[in-house]
């Protein structure tokens, strides 16, 4: 179970603080939803509309560039108008954009309804992981901070649900407008949930923070943090110049890195194209997603197992682990596809690897990447640093979904997922050279770390082996 020790003071502040994460990690549900949704509903939306296959590409990836263009606004909005403000449009954006597409007549309105989608998705990305770890003690702030990841694997999951339920009379209509009620459910909720208290003492409203802050810390806890927010506010001046000074550039280094190569290594092929790839092995269209569900379950499972993992072991293990578990699943599934002559076989072989492949993504790159870049960044540009991160990671993923036909009709299945395979190799070393230990640590010493070993002054917090930098 999640170590709440850090949370002491009775069941009253656990249950506050355990709550809250809840219901903010209803945005990463929706996240999860709308991302997958279309991986059922695209099997069907072809006997509505006749679309070429450079249409179907631009209904596939139209909720992608609608997130880049949603994450490159949601971080400024964020730090402008506060985390809970933009959860709250976030999910009045998703009602909007699961409507749209539902009621679609023509198949450009139908785009207009995905990019719409997509801007909301932007949002969520960005917001969900920001809200939870600013509002979370720091012992815990890695469990609550994956609930969000668990929670897009949980909205991801049920997209499947909900896709195999209107399979079988091909209702895509049905299948996405169902957005509409966990978006619903989420403004409802986040009307009652208090702002994040460093943004608040960031914007002078200092009591307000307090109040906020009394909720899950003790009062000599409370003094100690405010202290803390308020000493390294004074440092900062909010610029987003920030992001390029010479000590902030390994933090910029390590969320970029992996906000790209969280996507090249082929996870949202898995997302857009499994019941396709599935259906190409010779399942139907209704068992290939029904297979697609298994695939949902073994991500939801091992996100909770990262969940209990991340605050125990840290975040460095586990992206190794996942990492090279990705390298080898890959492996296997190129060459599950390259074996010539097993037929309706290779479809088992391929579903087998491709829930190998989930389980050690979910329990590393999929909830570490969304942690660490809410931990590294400084608090005055916290948002903005997320939301330009978060830009790489959907135009990354762009790139992934529409290149992966085509690499498969190049190199074939077998060569694409290998290229894929050999960039986990790569995500490993990433991850050994550059990537630090955040553990157990308050987001203002991990600042203040960060400032002192790019300073030369510190090694502490540095990974094992890795020579602090400098300010040259």
């Amino acid at each position: 179970m999640i170590d709440d020790t850090d949370s002491s003071g009775g069941g009253g502040r656990n249950r506050f603080v355990y709550v809250t994460a809840a219901l903010a990690a209803l945005n990463g549900l929706l996240f999860g939803f709308d991302t997958g949704i279309i991986s059922g509903a695209f099997l069907y939306i072809n006997d509505t509309f006749q679309m070429s296959s450079l249409v179907e590409g631009i209904v596939v990836s139209g909720a992608l560039a609608g997130a880049a263009l949603g994450a490159a606004l949601g971080g400024y909005l964020a730090d402008r108008w506060g985390r809970k403000r933009l959860v709250l449009v976030s999910a009045v954006v998703f009602f909007v954009g699961s409507l749209v597409m539902a009621i679609a007549p023509t198949v450009e309105v139908l785009v207009l309804g995905r990019l719409i989608d997509g801007v909301a998705i932007g949002f969520a990305s960005i917001v969900g992981p920001l809200y939870l770890s600013e509002i979370a003690p720091p012992k815990i702030r890695g469990s609550l901070v994956s609930l969000n990841q668990l929670a897009v694997t949980v909205g991801i999951l049920s997209s499947y649900f909900v896709n195999y339920a209107f399979a079988d009379g091909g209702q895509w209509r049905w299948m996405l407008g169902t957005g509409m009620v966990p978006a619903v459910i989420l403004a409802a909720g986040m009307i009652f949930m208090p702002e994040s208290p460093r943004w608040l003492v960031e914007h002078d409203r200092v009591s307000e923070a307090r109040d906020v802050l009394s909720k899950t810390r003790t009062d000599e806890q409370i003094r100690a943090e405010l202290d803390e927010i308020e000493a390294t506010i004074e440092k900062e001046d909010g610029s987003l110049r920030d992001l390029i000074k010479p000590w902030m550039r390994p933090a910029l280094l390590v969320g970029v890195g992996l906000a790209v190569l969280q996507q090249v290594t082929g996870i949202n092929t898995v997302i857009y194209y499994a019941p396709t790839i599935l259906e190409s092995t010779g399942f139907e269209s209704s068992a290939s997603i029904l297979a697609t569900v298994g695939i949902g379950v073994v991500n939801v499972v091992m996100t909770i197992v990262a969940v209990v993992l991340i605050d125990r072991t840290g975040r460095r293990p586990l992206l190794s682990v996942g990492l090279a578990g990705m390298t080898l699943t890959l492996a296997g599934l190129g060459a599950a596809f390259y074996l010539p002559g097993l037929s309706g076989f290779v479809g088992w072989i391929a579903t087998g690897s491709l829930m190998l492949y989930v389980a050690f993504f979910a329990i590393g790159l999929g909830p570490v990447f969304w942690l660490l870049i809410s931990e590294v960044y400084p608090l005055k540009v916290r948002g903005t640093a997320m939301g330009v991160v978060t830009v790489f990671n959907w135009v990354a993923n762009l790139a992934v979904s529409l290149t992966f036909p085509v690499m498969v009709g190049a190199i074939t299945k077998a060569g694409t997922f290998w290229v894929y395979a050999a960039l986990s190799a790569v995500a490993l070393a990433f991850t050994y050279v550059f990537v630090p230990e955040t553990k157990g640590r308050s987001l203002e010493a991990i600042e203040a770390d960060l400032r002192e070993n790019m300073l030369g002054k510190s090694d502490v917090g540095a990974p094992e082996g890795v020579a602090p930098g400098n300010d040259d």
